[in-house]
């Protein structure tokens, strides 16, 4: 067999990506993907945002590289190794203590939803409680816990089974500019005929990624943090997508100045593309027994050396985060041209740092038919939201200034073939 028929013959319906890029990759590096046949793509999905810092980035390949020549431990489930206490040391030196965070770390199962699954389980042991408020148009994860705080109807209805203790509210803007919706959560919170239970936790993502480029603002994260602080409500920020520089700070949450209570990384924190998922935890909330949460594969000490020296490389001054800021700045301007370019899409330009999104209600199939004339130009660029209605942008952090005109100026002339508009 060839091409794809192995695919279609031996791989399960499940498989997602495959359908909307379908050739073989064989090679990549920074964002470039590279097909079997030498077609080159330029990348603006980065792996839904695993690939940070680009595709096989020399830095951390010449790490792992080395590491593994001279006999590195690669498995060592939670016992101590000297890649995971460097790992410990640099994210402390480099990323906690400059923001003036206090947080205790959990090496989790290696996906960000076990994260999740992590977060929730530890904050209705700390808290006694087994409620959990989510928001809508959430992505969390898709086992059980977490797909409970998931929204999408797809998702849910693929668990097979009830998801419960999680109550749905709605996130900022959902019900329209002028509309706070928090004043809804904390009405229900006080008010004893509400039916809502005093939750464990809230669970947030300051900037829903599957969920379509929703951006929350600082005034209503800082509100609420209030809310949950004055009730003794724990808050979770997801932060596995919109993290490690994706929002153009290493957390996302920084632009409003809240402290979260959890917050669950995962996806780029490995750098390399290799598994690895982290729950930080204010001390006090650390009531886990030895053992009360495992997984195998929660010591990939590859993953901490690519971790650490991404750290060690690109968060020991403001270099980077300045050059996302320039690069987020071209992208936010090109973006509004298209929007102003293709009027009947009322097209909305969603998003922060390198995460942006074209979302256009009007014509909700748009995204996907732009998503495939940009493939067959050489462009990976993936949808999102409940229809799908967002076209996406993931560029790697690392992108050039040339390579971010080039693909941009590509997705123009999808979005154009898609209307039928001269290209």
């Amino acid at each position: 067999m060839s091409d794809l028929a192995v695919f279609d013959r031996y791989e399960s319906e499940v498989r997602g990506y495959i359908r909307s890029f379908p050739v073989v990759f064989e090679r990549a590096q920074g964002s470039v993907l590279t097909a079997d046949d030498g077609r080159e793509y330029l990348d603006f999905f980065s792996g839904a945002g695993v690939v940070n810092y680009g595709h096989n980035n020399p830095v951390f390949t010449s790490a792992l590289i080395d590491y593994l020549q001279r006999g590195g431990i690669i498995h060592g489930l939670d016992m101590a190794t000297s890649a995971k206490r460097d790992f410990i040391d640099a994210f402390q030196r480099l990323v906690l203590a400059p923001r003036g965070l206090d947080y205790k770390m959990q090496f989790t199962g290696p996906t960000g939803a076990n994260a999740v699954e992590s977060a929730l389980k530890l904050a209705r042991q700390a808290t006694g409680r087994q409620n959990v408020v989510a928001f809508t148009n959430a992505f969390h994860g898709l086992s059980l816990g977490a797909l409970a705080a998931t929204s999408n109807e797809k998702y849910r209805a693929a668990g097979g089974v009830s998801l419960g203790d999680v109550t749905r509210l709605p996130y900022d803007g959902y019900l329209g500019a002028g509309i706070d919706t928090l004043d809804l959560l904390e009405r229900m919170l006080d008010d004893p005929g509400s039916g809502l239970d005093l939750p464990a936790a809230v669970i947030v993502e300051t900037i829903q990624g599957e969920g379509g480029i929703n951006v929350a603002g600082p005034a209503w994260l800082q509100r609420l943090r209030a809310i949950t602080e004055q009730r003794g409500i724990l808050l979770i920020v997801d932060d596995i997508q919109s993290g490690v520089g994706r929002s153009g700070a290493f957390f996302s949450f920084e632009a409003s100045g809240i402290v979260p209570d959890l917050v669950t990384v995962s996806k780029s924190i490995s750098a390399s593309g290799l598994p690895m998922a982290l729950l930080l935890m204010r001390p006090e909330i650390d009531v886990w027994k030895p053992g009360a949460h495992t997984g195998t594969f929660r010591g990939n000490n590859l993953a901490f050396v690519s971790a650490r020296v991404a750290l060690e490389t690109y968060w020991a001054d403001s270099a980077f985060t300045d050059a996302i800021a320039e690069r987020e700045q071209q992208l936010r301007s090109a973006l509004e041209g298209i929007a102003a370019e293709f009027p009947a899409a009322e097209f909305a330009v969603r998003g922060r740092g390198l995460m942006y999104g074209l979302a256009s209600t009007a014509m909700p199939q748009l995204a996907g038919a732009a998503s495939q004339q940009a493939f067959e130009r050489g462009v990976v660029i993936e949808t999102s939201g409940a229809r799908d209605e967002v076209l996406k942008f993931l560029p790697a952090l690392t992108i050039t200034a040339e390579e971010l005109d080039r693909g941009i100026a590509v997705v123009r002339e999808a979005l154009a073939a898609a209307l039928g508009a001269d290209a």
